[in-house]
Protein backbone atom coordinates (compact mmCIF):
# COMPACT_ATOMS: atom_id res chain seq x y z
CA UNK A 1 0.00 0.00 0.00
CA UNK A 2 1.40 3.43 -0.96
CA UNK A 3 1.48 5.64 2.13
CA UNK A 4 -0.27 8.30 -0.49
CA UNK A 5 -3.17 6.41 -2.32
CA UNK A 6 -4.83 9.53 -3.62
CA UNK A 7 -1.93 10.96 -5.08
CA UNK A 8 -1.64 7.08 -6.77
CA UNK A 9 -5.41 7.96 -7.79
CA UNK A 10 -4.68 11.09 -9.57
CA UNK A 11 -1.41 9.78 -11.23
CA UNK A 12 -4.27 7.55 -13.03
CA UNK A 13 -6.39 10.48 -13.98
CA UNK A 14 -8.34 10.64 -11.37
CA UNK A 15 -9.82 14.29 -10.52
CA UNK A 16 -11.06 15.21 -7.36
CA UNK A 17 -14.61 16.26 -6.58
CA UNK A 18 -15.14 16.28 -3.51
CA UNK A 19 -13.37 15.48 0.05
CA UNK A 20 -14.88 15.47 3.98
CA UNK A 21 -12.87 14.07 7.22
CA UNK A 22 -14.71 12.82 10.08
CA UNK A 23 -14.01 11.85 13.42
CA UNK A 24 -14.21 8.37 13.67
CA UNK A 25 -13.53 7.35 17.04
CA UNK A 26 -12.42 10.18 19.01
CA UNK A 27 -8.83 9.63 17.83
CA UNK A 28 -8.48 8.80 14.61
CA UNK A 29 -9.88 10.81 11.40
CA UNK A 30 -11.48 9.32 8.50
CA UNK A 31 -10.52 11.15 5.28
CA UNK A 32 -13.35 10.64 2.20
CA UNK A 33 -12.53 11.60 -1.27
CA UNK A 34 -15.29 11.66 -3.98
CA UNK A 35 -12.99 10.91 -7.49
CA UNK A 36 -14.16 11.06 -11.16
CA UNK A 37 -12.91 9.86 -14.01
CA UNK A 38 -14.86 9.74 -17.74
CA UNK A 39 -17.89 9.83 -16.31
CA UNK A 40 -17.01 7.07 -13.49
CA UNK A 41 -16.93 8.28 -10.19
CA UNK A 42 -16.20 6.80 -7.02
CA UNK A 43 -15.56 7.30 -3.09
CA UNK A 44 -12.41 6.52 -1.71
CA UNK A 45 -12.12 6.71 2.46
CA UNK A 46 -8.39 6.55 4.03
CA UNK A 47 -7.80 6.03 7.45
CA UNK A 48 -4.85 5.47 10.01
CA UNK A 49 -4.64 1.61 11.20
CA UNK A 50 -6.36 1.21 14.68
CA UNK A 51 -3.07 -1.16 15.26
CA UNK A 52 0.00 -0.80 13.90
CA UNK A 53 1.75 1.26 11.41
CA UNK A 54 -0.50 2.42 7.55
CA UNK A 55 -3.44 2.88 6.29
CA UNK A 56 -6.57 1.30 5.35
CA UNK A 57 -8.39 2.60 1.94
CA UNK A 58 -11.57 1.61 1.17
CA UNK A 59 -13.06 2.05 -2.43
CA UNK A 60 -16.39 2.13 -3.58
CA UNK A 61 -17.51 3.09 -6.95
CA UNK A 62 -20.93 5.06 -7.10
Amino acid sequence: MSPRPVSDYVKQGWEIVGYSVTDASGETYQHSFVLRRQGQHKVVVVRKKMLGEGLVVTEMEV
